[in-house]
């Protein structure tokens, strides 16, 4: 496989931005972290019942994604959306309940669901329209969640790789 393999299976890609907050969005950059069971350490959520706990303990989003819904005229941004963690360079419709992903040397985690929009993110879309990214109505826009599968500092520029 040559240099280009990538471009084609976006299995390899890097942590752009690490995103915490003391509750709700927008989550705002970190250059590093440590990563426990329950998440990024240091970071909350507002409702504890629909966000976070060990199934739900980082959410992920796309740059690209990002872009494209700026594009098409959402007030978007990373961390807007409430990820703890945005990607760069993943094919990221590959993101799917079961995959396993490694973060840096350390960290790794395993998709556990697709999110469903949460009422506090409409001010980053135009109209107030969260349903863009809502798995059922527009396939490989969601964003995911993941549990911890092994513990460990990151930071922005980390590799991240689809294991399977």
């Amino acid at each position: 496989m040559g240099p280009d393999h990538n471009l084609t299976t976006g299995r390899n890609g890097h942590l752009f931005q690490i995103n915490l907050s003391k509750g709700g969005v927008p989550k705002l950059p970190v250059t590093r972290s440590d990563v426990s069971k329950l998440g990024l350490v240091g970071d909350h959520q507002d409702n504890s019942k629909i966000h976070g706990g060990v199934e739900r303990a980082l959410c992920l989003y796309s740059l690209e994604r990002i872009a494209a819904l700026q594009l098409e005229g959402h007030p978007v941004f990373p961390g807007a959306l409430g990820e703890n963690l945005t990607l760069a360079g993943l094919n990221w419709s590959l993101l799917v309940p079961g995959e396993v992903i490694s973060l840096g040397s350390m960290v790794s985690i395993e998709i556990t669901s697709f999110t469903t929009p949460c009422q506090t993110i409409e001010p980053y879309f135009h109209e107030g329209y969260i349903l863009r990214v809502l798995q059922e109505g527009h396939p490989g826009w969601s964003r995911v969640y993941a549990r911890v599968l092994n513990t460990g500092t990151i930071q922005i520029g980390d590799s991240v790789r689809i294991n399977s």
